[in-house]
């Protein structure tokens, strides 16, 4: 009771848990010792001081920490007229980063943490809610109510010379507004730069922090400097960023054969600026990162945004394509080119020389294969002689980027909100200017990942001979399940119509017909009661 009565007289006083001035750190606590056994039963429901009392508060998270950043974009994100409820990780981590100090993505030095390291947290503690696969993230009841009040100080919160005592009255209010919250998440890491509070800071200073894995998804914005910066949200102009080439590590690691050394050395020896990473599709693509000049009293400079550009290439050599051809993997790969999100997918056919006399699979069959992926499944085909000859082809293709985008506006999209189709850009023969980040891109292209109806439908579809990936999307635009297709077998009248259903659908560039032989496959195929004969 005595300690409430210290933390209210007047203006003056200090947030609970710091000393008066001039008073020790460890006389603070004086007063709760001294009390008796009656006392002592009063502090344990609440009433006292100490580590006891803390642990019977509300959880509140500290200003610009990753709890609360998360917080206000989950909540400032569900007011937008239309929202969809919830946020995927990405745009999550992208949207929460403008109003955190620390980064969601990189650690700081000497910690395995970063600011989404808070999110468990939240969860934990029933603030935040996280479902399905992609994960999706919203706010429970408990943490809606949580992020009003916090958004109503932030909106109190004005910018100008007066940062400390804005800052200091922004704690005095959540302090008022929140009885009995208190900050779990104080560390002696996330100190604030040169004692400059975020309100104070130097407008480059702020824009910097801001433009930190900004994907644009634009909420409320926070203050003065947020709102001039909203017109290029989420962009990344000319100029300001940098084309790599993207090396996926299975193309520089492994095997017997020098092959995979000697294409990291020729693209360095070309003067190739590229980077080796995972790629979950595909084995060489590029994107335009943002250049991001250090942070002073930082020691490592931050992480700069990465889209990715329209055009991905699977290298085949003679020898990995017979193989590929054999046990299935040729057709899934095509298959997942097409879904990968990005608009050119090209093979980089490359042949292996005296070894082509011993293949499995006769040259003629290969040469077939080859046309069919450029003339039927639509991709580029790009044929080389060698490893030299490839690492040419991606230098040539690495300097054609750099000047077909040097001009060009960058804007990040969503795979989830707009889909994959094509633009008007494209049409025109310009290049898209709308990209995908490459996180996004890697993480949807994983090839295990939890699959919808639809998906396996499409897998199933397309294990049946002669039934290629144009063919099974061209069914599945009219019947999107298996049981939206059984239903309209139910709906024929005879054994015929039955076979027949499917034979009018039309597929490809060309509009051909599905044809009554591949029709009358799959009615069999999934009406046929027993084993197939």
């Amino acid at each position: 009771m005595s300690l409430h009565l210290l933390n209210s007289n007047g203006p003056d006083s200090l947030p609970e848990g710091l000393p008066p001035p001039g008073r020790p750190d460890n006389n603070s606590l004086a007063p709760s010792r001294k009390k008796n056994a009656a006392g002592d039963q009063g502090k344990e429901g609440g009433g006292g001081g100490g580590k006891k009392k803390k642990r019977g508060r509300e959880y509140v998270p500290q200003k610009r920490s990753g709890g609360h950043a998360v917080l206000l974009t989950l909540y400032r994100q569900s007011q937008i007229a239309g929202s969809k409820g919830y946020m995927f990780k990405m745009e999550l981590q992208a949207e929460a980063q403008l109003l955190c100090d620390k980064s969601f993505t990189v650690p700081d030095l000497g910690s395995k943490y970063t600011a989404w390291s808070s999110v468990s947290t939240l969860i934990h503690k029933n603030f935040v809610i996280k479902t399905h696969n992609p994960a999706r993230y919203s706010l429970t009841e408990e943490g809606l109510a949580l992020a009003e009040r916090l958004e109503s100080v932030e909106e109190d919160t004005k910018d100008g010379p007066e940062g400390d005592r804005e800052e200091a009255r922004s704690e005095e209010e959540v302090e008022e507004c929140c009885p009995g919250l208190v900050d779990l998440t104080a560390s002696d890491e996330e100190e604030e730069e040169d004692g400059i509070p975020p309100a104070g800071r130097p407008a480059c200073v702020a824009q910097q922090r801001s433009e930190v894995d900004g994907m644009g998804f634009s909420g409320k914005p926070q203050n003065s400097q947020a709102t001039s910066r909203k017109p290029n949200a989420g962009c990344l102009l000319p100029g300001a960023y940098e084309v790599i080439l993207c090396v996926d590590f299975i193309e520089t690691t492994g095997g017997s054969n020098h092959h995979k050394d000697e294409l990291v050395k020729e693209l360095q020896r070309n003067g190739v600026n590229f980077d080796v990473r995972k790629l979950n599709v595909g084995d060489f693509l590029w994107v335009a990162r943002e250049k991001v000049a250090p942070v002073p009293g930082q020691l490592r400079a931050p992480t700069g945004r990465e889209l990715v550009l329209d055009y991905i290439i699977e290298r085949k050599r003679m020898d990995d394509l017979c193989g590929s051809i054999i046990d299935g993997r040729f057709r899934e790969q095509k298959f997942r080119l097409k879904r990968c999100g990005l608009r050119r997918p090209c093979y980089l056919v490359e042949e292996c020389g005296s070894a082509a006399s011993h293949l499995s699979l006769p040259e003629t069959t290969l040469q077939q294969a080859i046309v069919n992926t450029q003339v039927v499944d639509g991709f580029f085909v790009k044929r080389v002689q060698d490893v030299r000859e490839s690492a040419a082809y991606l230098t040539v293709m690495t300097r054609y980027l750099i000047k077909l985008y040097q001009n060009c506006t960058l804007i990040c999209r969503s795979r989830e909100l707009e889909g994959d189709g094509g633009s008007d850009e494209e049409e025109r023969g310009t290049p898209s200017c709308s990209l995908i980040s490459f996180a996004e891109f890697n993480h949807g292209a994983v090839k295990n990942k939890c699959q919808t109806v639809r998906e396996v439908f499409a897998r199933q579809l397309m294990q049946v001979s002669g039934l290629s990936g144009d063919k099974a999307a061209a069914i599945l635009e009219q019947y999107s399940t298996p049981h939206s297709l059984l239903a309209a077998y139910e709906r024929c009248a005879s054994e015929a119509q039955k076979e027949k259903l499917l034979s009018s659908i039309r597929h490809g560039t060309l509009k051909r017909n599905l044809g009554p032989a591949l029709s009358r496959t799959v009615y069999q195929l999934y009406c046929t009661q027993g084993a197939l004969s």
